[in-house]
């Protein structure tokens, strides 16, 4: 009787929440003193009574994984901060919205040719950048054009090579010619590195200043240490609920946790896993736990001794138990992976494909038949990576012995490991932020051009299809396609792929989020200063 007398109690008092006629913090109170855990409390106010967006208030986003060596250069985003920071300062054509659909940013509508081989983008007519001027087509060719070229140092080169001409109708109109068609084309607009940046006379982009038109304006900042934003009124999409967002740099994940228990900040946007059930039973805390198709990699160089030989490459990938990684360093929280980046949550995902497991014995006779028993090899790695980074390559070092593999595990600085470590030593620790469909994982890294290719895998017969499933747009002729590809990356690719992993992140308990949680990033996909909200 006294549950269900809780029960009633606890849904009244939530109509008396949505009515504004009791605070946040006092149903939190009432809810937990009821038995009711503070993440179960969380999901009733995020998804039902609280979730009533309010103006106001300087959020203060606490953010792994950001370097003093960052940039405002879109070609060079590769940090978490850099990542977040441009989707909060700058808009793109498309974004993917909280329940993993495409959405429009600048571009309000696009539409196809019969073959997808040429896409037109409507502008928003209401944009502009925070410096007034207003946003044009001539915006958008010059920071797509800033992807292209044989000049062009941008990472997101690839993505864009088919592209064969990029013209404009009027202001607010842009047409994109393709060499073959691309039915994704749409979703690889929501890249992190096309962001639309101010167009100079002589048809570059002025990404040096920071201008952008996104929702909050750049105030002051230092990369490697803190941001100060505030609302762009001029902003022409919806949410940036704050007046002002403080984007924190905190890469010891101490420290970002204690700023998050003490209400030094409102949000982080990780939170340390071995402590993740400790904060859900804190009232003044909620931990958001997003599945998603973000993964960790683990990229050996195929064209560096000893991972230059498929036996070794392989001996690696059987060393490694997952299932253990996931349950004593993620806690459950991730999906587990297969060797081949293209995950559950993207399209044509190949579930028939026999699942690698644990086999040290398998390992050893891989190391023999290629002469390397005894095989000793470094793998670096570093606390911003991602939470629990460095204890899971202590643990794949333990499993590795099993094989008679020794794995010198190297602690790395966080600062610059994107620009110093990641591409630059021959086996290492990656996180990799969710991408939309597997044509864009795989040209971004797996493609043999790829500036990003981070194995340096070369493989004739997986360029061959990456270029036919672009344009193919029968699904089970291409799902098939992808099914080849998957298989090549397993059994002769350079990346260990032990899981995709979880975000979790954690936010102060009055701070508001809508019920849908875009999967492409932490943070609601990089975009909790324009989605969320102040409850009180």
């Amino acid at each position: 009787m006294k549950n269900r007398t809780n029960s009633e109690l606890i849904q009244h008092m939530a109509r008396e929440a949505k009515q504004g006629r009791i605070s946040r913090r006092e149903f939190m109170q009432y809810a937990t003193a009821a038995g009711m855990t503070a993440a179960t409390a969380t999901g009733l106010m995020t998804t039902g009574a609280f979730a009533q967006p309010k103006s106001g208030g300087t959020f203060r986003w606490g953010i792994h994984d950001g370097n003093t060596s960052d940039t405002h250069d879109p070609g060079t985003y590769v940090t978490r901060v850099m990542i977040f920071l441009a989707h909060t300062h700058r808009s793109y054509l498309t974004q993917i919205n909280g329940d993993g659909s495409l959405g429009p940013d600048l571009a309000t509508n696009w539409t196809a040719s019969e073959d997808a081989s040429e896409w037109t983008f409507e502008l928003n007519q209401n944009a502009s950048f925070h410096s007034g001027k207003k946003a044009t087509a001539d915006d958008v060719i010059a920071s797509l054009n800033h992807h292209r070229g044989d000049d062009t140092t941008s990472a997101a080169k690839a993505l864009l090579t088919d592209v064969t001409d990029i013209t404009k109708d009027g202001d607010h109109v842009v047409t994109v010619k393709l060499s073959r068609g691309n039915a994704d084309f749409p979703w690889l607009m929501t890249d992190y590195h096309l962001a639309i940046c101010r167009a100079n006379d002589d048809g570059t982009i002025d990404w040096q200043s920071g201008d952008g038109t996104g929702p909050y304006k750049i105030d002051s900042g230092e990369f490697g240490v803190q941001f100060s934003l505030s609302r762009h009124e001029g902003w022409h999409g919806e949410g940036a609920y704050f007046d002002k967002v403080e984007m924190i740099t905190l890469n010891d994940p101490n420290a970002r946790q204690t700023a998050l228990v003490t209400g030094d900040v409102d949000s982080v946007s990780q939170v340390d896993l071995k402590t993740m059930a400790l904060l859900q039973r804190d009232p003044n805390i909620q931990v958001l736990n997003v599945p998603s198709a973000g993964a960790i990699t683990m990229p050996m160089f195929c064209d560096t001794a000893p991972f230059d030989d498929v036996n070794v490459r392989n001996a690696l990938k059987l060393a490694i138990d997952r299932d253990e990684i996931i349950e004593k360093i993620l806690f459950g929280a991730a999906t587990k992976g297969n060797d081949f980046h293209h995950s559950p949550a993207q399209p044509y995902w190949p579930d028939d494909i026999p699942q690698r497991e644990y086999d040290p014995d398998q390992a050893k006779s891989l190391l023999k038949k290629a002469g390397a028993e005894g095989l000793t090899v470094s793998l670096s790695t570093a606390d911003s990576v991602s939470a629990g980074a460095v204890d899971m390559a202590v643990l794949y070092a333990e499993q590795a012995k099993a094989a008679g593999i020794n794995v010198n595990v190297v602690r790395e600085p966080n600062d610059g490991y994107y620009s110093d470590v990641w591409l630059v030593k021959p086996f290492t620790l990656v996180s990799w932020g969710a991408r939309p469909t597997p044509d864009v994982m795989y040209t971004l890294a797996y493609k043999d051009d790829a500036a990003w290719n981070e194995s340096h895998w070369q493989n004739e017969r997986f360029n061959e299809l990456l270029l036919q499933a672009k344009s193919e747009l029968n699904d089970s002729v291409r799902a098939e396609m992808y099914r080849e590809m998957a298989m090549l990356a397993r059994d002769d690719g350079g990346t260990i792929i032990p899981f995709f992993n979880n975000f979790v992140y954690g936010a102060r308990s009055n701070v508001g989020v809508p019920e849908n949680l875009a999967a492409s990033w932490e943070s609601d996909g990089g975009r909790a200063a324009s989605r969320w909200w102040f409850n009180d």
